[in-house]
Parts: C-alpha cells; sequence; structure tokens
C-alpha cells in the first residue's frame, strides 16, 4: 500500500513532483520550475501513471553519529550518497528537478536492477561490491539512517573498565566511598582495601587479583571528582554538594532574605590576657545587595554574639575619628535624604546600610539556635530559616562571603596564618601582632571602604550584563526601584538586644568587667536596691560587648540610664563630638581617589601591625591603651609653643600658658 508524506517524490500524469504539503484531503505538489498545483487524493491516485518514487521516509529515524570517529562518519556520508541515488534515482549532490541517470530512474527500473547497476558501477570504478552487499547497506540505512551505514567495528566500544571483573570494581568504589569521611589515604591503601573487601565477599582467593597497575588505572576511572587522596576538607565539601541543579534565590528587597554564619580568621590577635590566639567571624550579609550589614570578631561565637551582631544590623554604624569624610552616608550613592528624614542618626553615620531583615538564613550552631538568638528575632519580627545539616549550598552568598573576607583582607593583616598549617609561616607568634579590638576597628573600617564600593560580580543588570554594581549602588537602586522604606532600629530597641547583667549601684558606680561606669542620672539609684526579686534585687544593665564606652542601666520607670566609662574622662581617648567635627573640617572633599587612596593607607596600616614599644614604660602605656578599647590611630599630640624672641621687648608681652599634654600626663602618672 502506497502512503505518501511531505517530501517524497511521486510522477502523475507523467510528470514528477514533490509532496510539500498536506491539508485533510487536499496535496500540495511542487514542480521543478516552481509550479504549485494543488490536487485531492483521490485525483492524484486515479493518474494511470502514478507512483512514488522516494524521498525522506529512510531519514525520519536519524541518529547521532557524534560520538563515532571521523573517518568513519566520512565513510558513512559517502555512503549515503549512493544509497540515495538507488532509493530515489537522484544523490544529494545532483540538481533539483533533474533527471535521473539511465539506470537509476524509479519509474523505468527496479528496486534490484539499481541495487546492480550500483554494485556495477562502483566495481568498475575501483571499489569491488556485489549488490548483494548494495542492498544490505541499502536495508541498514533504512532502519537506522545514517548510523547503519557505519563500519559496526569502528563503533564498537571498550567496556568502560575494560576486562577487569566487575566484582573487583564494586570493591574499589566500596573502598573509595569508606575513604569519604575519614582521614586521607593512598592509593595503595585502597588497593588493600579493595583486596580486603572482596575476601570478605567471596572468600580467600575466589576473585582473579588484578595487577598493580591495572588497580591503579582503576583507581583513576573511579575517583574522578571525588578528592580521596586529596584533603578532606575537599571530599567535605564534594561530598555536600547537591544532586539536582543548584537554583539561586533573586530577593527583589533589601532584607527579604539574609545569612549569618560564623568560620575562624586566619589572623592571630593579641588577647585580653596578653596571649596569643584564633579569632571567630561572624558576619550578616543581605542576599539583594550583598552588603555586610555588621561582622564582630570574637575568641569562640556565643548566643550574644549573635544577637548584637543582629542589632547592629539594624542600626545605623556611626562614624569615627580618623575615618576619610568620603566614608559618611552623606558622601555615598546611599539615598542620604531619604535616609536622613526617617532617622536623624544618619547624619552621623558611615555609609554602610542599616537593614531589617524579613528572613534570616541561619545553619544549626548553637549560636544561631540558641533561645537568646530566637527570642532577639522574635522582638523584631523575624523569620528564621534553618538550613539543611551538611548542605551549605543554603546558604551559599555568606559561605562565599566569608571566604571572600580571608582573601580581600585578613591575608593583608600583619599576623596571617593561611588557610592551613601547609600554608602558615614561621613564628607568627613574634609578628607585631593586633589587639582584638583594633582588628574589629580595621575590619569595620575596611567593610564600609572596600566592601560596599568594590564592584560584586552577582550584582550585574540583566539589561547591562557588561557591568557591576557595588552593594551600596544596589541597595539605593532597589530602594528607589521597589519601594523600600528603611527604618532603623531605635536606641531602646538595640539596648533591648544587648545581653543583661545584673549590678549594685554604687558610690563610683557600676563596675564591669573591671572596668567603672557613672553618670550623674544614677544617683537616685545609688545604695538602693531594686524591684526585681528574681535577681536578687539587683539592677538590670545592658552592654554591648564591641563597644566599651559605655553601658545602660535601667531605671525604675522601665527607662534606661546611659553610663560612660570613666576612664575615657581621663585618658586622652578621641571620643566626643568636638573632636569628630574637628577631625571632619580638616578632610577636603571627598572623591573617588580619596577612597581609593583610604582603602590602600587601611591595608597598608593593618599589614604594618602595630608599633613597637620601646621601653618598659612604653610597653605599659600601649598595654593601657589596648585596654581601654580604642580602634583607630590617636590624633598627632599638639605642637609645642614657640621659644621667645629673647630680642623682643617681654616687658608688657604675656607669656602663653604650656599646652596640656594628655601624652605625656599618662607617662607621669605610671
Amino acid at each position: 500500500m502506497n502512503r505518501v508524506v511531505v517530501g517524497d517524490r511521486v510522477r502523475a500524469n507523467g510528470v514528477v513532483r514533490t509532496v510539500v504539503g498536506l491539508s485533510g484531503q487536499e496535496i500540495v505538489l511542487a514542480g521543478a520550475d516552481g509550479t504549485v498545483v494543488r490536487l485531492t487524493v483521490v485525483e492524484l491516485m486515479a493518474a494511470e501513471d502514478f507512483s512514488v518514487l522516494g524521498g525522506a521516509r529512510a531519514e525520519m529515524v536519524p541518529r547521532g553519529v557524534e560520538d563515532l570517529p571521523a573517518n568513519a562518519v566520512e565513510q558513512a556520508r559517502w555512503w549515503e550518497g549512493h544509497i540515495l541515488e538507488v532509493l530515489r534515482g537522484q544523490n544529494p549532490g545532483s540538481e533539483a528537478g533533474g533527471m535521473p541517470r539511465p539506470g537509476y530512474d524509479p519509474g523505468t527500473t527496479t528496486l534490484a536492477s539499481r541495487e546492480r547497476a550500483k554494485a556495477a558501477e562502483l566495481s568498475e570504478a575501483g571499489v569491488v561490491v556485489s549488490a548483494r552487499l548494495v542492498k544490505h547497506y541499502r536495508q541498514r540505512y533504512q532502519a537506522s539512517g545514517l548510523r547503519g551505514l557505519v563500519d559496526g567495528r569502528t563503533a564498537k566500544k571498550m567496556p568502560e573498565f575494560g576486562r577487569v571483573d566487575d566484582r573487583v570494581v564494586e570493591a574499589m568504589r566500596q573502598a573509595i566511598t569508606e575513604a569519604g569521611p575519614n582521614s586521607t589515604r593512598t592509593i595503595g591503601y585502597i588497593c588493600w582495601r579493595t583486596g580486603v573487601l572482596l575476601d570478605q565477599e567471596h572468600g580467600p582467593g575466589q576473585v582473579p587479583p588484578a595487577s598493580e597497575r591495572t588497580l591503579y588505572r582503576l583507581f583513576g576511572k573511579l575517583s574522578e571528582g571525588t578528592a580521596t587522596t586529596g584533603t578532606a576538607r575537599a571530599r567535605r565539601w564534594r561530598a555536600a554538594r547537591p544532586d539536582t541543579p543548584f537554583q539561586p534565590v533573586s530577593p527583589g528587597t533589601p532584607g527579604e532574605m539574609m545569612q549569618i554564619d560564623s568560620t575562624p580568621l586566619d589572623v592571630l590577635v593579641r588577647l585580653d590576657d596578653a596571649t596569643v590566639g584564633a579569632v571567630e567571624l561572624t558576619a550578616m550579609v543581605d542576599v539583594a545587595t550583598r552588603s555586610i550589614t555588621a561582622a564582630v570578631l570574637r575568641p569562640t561565637t556565643r548566643a550574644v554574639d549573635a544577637s548584637v551582631l543582629l542589632a547592629r544590623t539594624v542600626t545605623p554604624e556611626p562614624m569615627r575619628p580618623g575615618w576619610v569624610r568620603a566614608l559618611t552616608m552623606e558622601r555615598s550613592v546611599l539615598p542620604y535624604r531619604r535616609l536622613l528624614a526617617v532617622d536623624e542618626r544618619i547624619a552621623k553615620a558611615a555609609a554602610r546600610p542599616a537593614i531589617l531583615p524579613a528572613t534570616i538564613v541561619v545553619d544549626h550552631g548553637k549560636a544561631f539556635t540558641s533561645q537568646a538568638f530566637k527570642d532577639a528575632c522574635r522582638f523584631l519580627g523575624i523569620n528564621l530559616q534553618p538550613a539543611r545539616k551538611a548542605m551549605p549550598t543554603d546558604k551559599s552568598v555568606i559561605e562565599r562571603t566569608l571566604g571572600s573576607v580571608a582573601g580581600l583582607f585578613a591575608q593583608f593583616v600583619s599576623g596571617y596564618t593561611g588557610s592551613g598549617v601547609e600554608h602558615r609561616g614561621r613564628k607568627m607568634e613574634q609578628q607585631p601582632l593586633w589587639s582584638l579590638p583594633e582588628l574589629q576597628g580595621l575590619l569595620d573600617e575596611w567593610i564600609i571602604v572596600c566592601w560596599q564600593n568594590r564592584p560584586h560580580d552577582a550584582l550585574r543588570d540583566p539589561a547591562a550584563p557588561g557591568r557591576a554594581y557595588t552593594p551600596n549602588e544596589r541597595y539605593a537602586a532597589l530602594v528607589e526601584s521597589a519601594g523600600y522604606v528603611p527604618i532603623a532600629l531605635r536606641e531602646d530597641d538595640y539596648v533591648h538586644l544587648l545581653p543583661a547583667c545584673y549590678r549594685t549601684v554604687g558610690a563610683a558606680g557600676v563596675r564591669i568587667a573591671r572596668r567603672t561606669y557613672d553618670d550623674k542620672s544614677l544617683d537616685p539609684l545609688r545604695h538602693r536596691r531594686s524591684t526585681d526579686a528574681a535577681h536578687k534585687h539587683l539592677w538590670e544593665v545592658r552592654c554591648d560587648p564591641y563597644d566599651l564606652t559605655r553601658v545602660w542601666v535601667r531605671d525604675p520607670n522601665g527607662g534606661w540610664i546611659t553610663a560612660f566609662w570613666t576612664h575615657l574622662r581621663t585618658s586622652a581617648q578621641p571620643f566626643g563630638q568636638g573632636v569628630w567635627d574637628h577631625v571632619r573640617a580638616q578632610l577636603p572633599d571627598a572623591a573617588e581617589q580619596e577612597l581609593a587612596d583610604a582603602a590602600y593607607a587601611l591595608l597598608e596600616r593593618a599589614h604594618r601591625g602595630p608599633p613597637a614599644p620601646d621601653t618598659a614604660k612604653a610597653r605599659r602605656t600601649v598595654a593601657r591603651d589596648r585596654a581601654a578599647g580604642s580602634i583607630g590611630p590617636r590624633p598627632a599630640p599638639p605642637a609645642e609653643p614657640p621659644e621667645p624672641d629673647d630680642e623682643a621687648d617681654t616687658g608688657d608681652a604675656v607669656v602663653p600658658l604650656a599646652i596640656f599634654d594628655p601624652y605625656r600626663e599618662a607617662e607621669k602618672r605610671w
């Protein structure tokens, strides 16, 4: 029974045409001269000489040949041209509408005669074949397309693991799987373990042993991508990758999704007890803008550190003396005027956005699953989203961000230890090391100077992917496009998130960690007991572990009394609004070059380390300054008064008094 499909060539009423369309009972035919004829099926088949000359039906079952050798594919295509001429009367290289060669016209010859003609033609050309072989190739082509013409010997593949016994393959695969969570072993151990597993599973000597070279080649194939002989960290990282494709989350507003995590910082510091130790970095990053909203350093991350980090995230970062004017929010791309209308503290804030999280993705660390951190999130109406265990891709943004801090900041700091023992230098403890408060100040400054103004590869405009935005630029763009109105945390709410302790209020004030805090507002509370019987009638005190300058004491009316560290009144610390305004007034207008200079100076200062004391008295002075928690360089001491002129008339002249030098006074007290 004849069947016509699009692409077939048919003969009707002495004319050969090609089927170009089918619509119900109507067939559209195109001639060699370009004419188009529409006939019904009945009219076409009623023609006395109607016949189907062949077409594209032999190619309706194509199979790929990309995996086959190039010479085999070339030979198959050579055969394809000859087989198509046997089937259709013309090969692919013939002119469209041309007449078939003598002996190959499907209308006047049989298929068997065309096969014999093709065999004779090829034999005469030097390729000796029989008509039976031509028929064999024709049948294979109609069944499998071009792949059917490929020599089966070239397409034959060796087994994936050669002639190695399947039992040996399974035993070595099990040995490689066992090595994943364990310490790193050599290939020789894996081969030995393979033999042990074979003896346990099949009995001693039941499986023919493979040679050492064969086992090594087998290990190379089975261990590909597993890091079996690499580092344990690399194996854990590969094992934690999900099997499904990674689907990144794309929040549309700041704070829609934030991530928090901790990691050891590869820098040695001087701790409070003058010992050398490592610290942990805990940071929070906004996924939408890639902004590091807060980062704190502690010897060991605790639940209170996570709560304080959350409090810093939702409050503006204050400018500090010694920071260049380019770091102010007023001189940045952030929407300063809009934010200032919401919170007056923005006028003295640094160029780091304060973001209130809607959802925070956390892992299962004790600091982030503690009741204190949960209470802080519940107080702010924040949803906690726990990540799956051993699945770092659930919080990949903060994982990559913490790694970037090591590469972009930590390696420039004096005391950098590298990411492992094999990367650590010698006698690192003897280098000039920063104290913990000093390193915290350097990190805060680096985040504002470098990170928030550094183009991020993940912050690209879909319409112009050639440009990468900085976190501050992305924040400003989302504020305009998404209608996001940032509302920073009030001071009372900020204090509520800080850790609490309970103390008496004596004549000298409140004493916490060998520091005394006092203020005139505490006079009504001195030598009095509170009404809180649950805490032995002591007064509730809130303190920021990263800001030693002040504490907050709850008064009987439920408010907060701010008490400052009494040591600040006698030491030459650069605190106070007047000093801040003086430093700011000395700086020229900020520019892009000023930001670049500030970043360079920051990294150079971090690499140089703190100045080494020369004398015992100087060491005591430096230790005293560090205990005060000073961050950043001190302002230069005032210049000495000019020497009086002996030749001038000093009868009525006023001799200026010596200017008070707090540094010399501090040395005298020692």
